[in-house]
C-alpha cells in the first residue's frame, strides 16, 4: 500500500479490525519512511453475473432495476425497510452462489418470486402478473389457487 502523505512503498499494518458486520476489515497503518499513520478498508470484490435476456442479448447486473422491481410489487404493502433490504440481499446472494459468469433473466425473476412469495403474497401475485405477462383474470386466479394449495414457485411456473 502507497503512503497517501509521501508516496513511500513500504507500510506496516498497525490493527485490523472487522467493521460493516464483517464485510470490511479495517486497516491502521503506519509509513515506514514519514511515520504518518493512515487508515485503509478492504472488502471482497464479489462480482455479479451478466444477466442473459430471452432474446439473447447480455447486459450487466442491475441492482437499480431489481429494487424498481420489488418496490413496484410491494408499493403499499406492511413490508418494512429491513425486510425489503434483507430479501434483496438474499437475491443477490443467491445469484452470486451459483459461480456462474451469465445467468438468464429467467433465473433472475424464479429467483425474486421464491424471495416475494415468502414476503408478502400479494406482492409476490403482483410481480408473478407482469413477470409471467398474465393475459387475463384466469391466470390470476389460478397463481392464486396455486399460492393456497402452498406449491414452490417454480413448480409453478411450468
Amino acid at each position: 500500500m502507497h503512503c497517501p502523505f509521501c508516496g513511500e512503498h513500504e507500510t506496516k499494518v498497525v490493527d485490523s479490525r472487522l467493521v460493516a458486520e464483517g464485510q470490511q476489515i479495517r486497516r491502521r497503518r503506519e509509513c515506514i519512511s514519514c511515520h504518518e499513520r493512515f487508515t485503509t478498508f478492504e472488502a471482497a470484490e464479489l462480482l455479479m453475473p451478466k444477466v442473459v435476456k430471452n432474446d439473447g442479448t447480455r447486459q450487466p447486473f442491475d441492482e437499480d432495476k431489481l429494487r424498481a422491481g420489488i418496490q413496484r410489487a410491494l408499493e403499499k404493502r406492511p413490508v418494512s425497510v429491513e425486510e425489503f433490504e434483507a430479501c434483496l440481499t438474499r437475491i443477490k446472494h443467491r445469484l452470486r452462489a451459483t459461480g456462474e459468469r451469465e445467468l438468464p433473466s429467467r433465473e433472475v425473476g424464479e429467483a425474486v418470486m421464491q424471495e416475494l412469495h415468502k414476503l408478502d403474497q400479494v406482492a409476490y401475485v403482483r410481480f408473478a402478473s407482469v413477470y409471467r405477462s398474465f393475459q387475463d383474470i384466469h391466470e390470476f386466479r389460478q397463481e392464486i389457487d396455486r399460492l393456497a394449495s402452498h406449491k414452490v414457485p417454480s413448480e409453478a411456473s411450468e
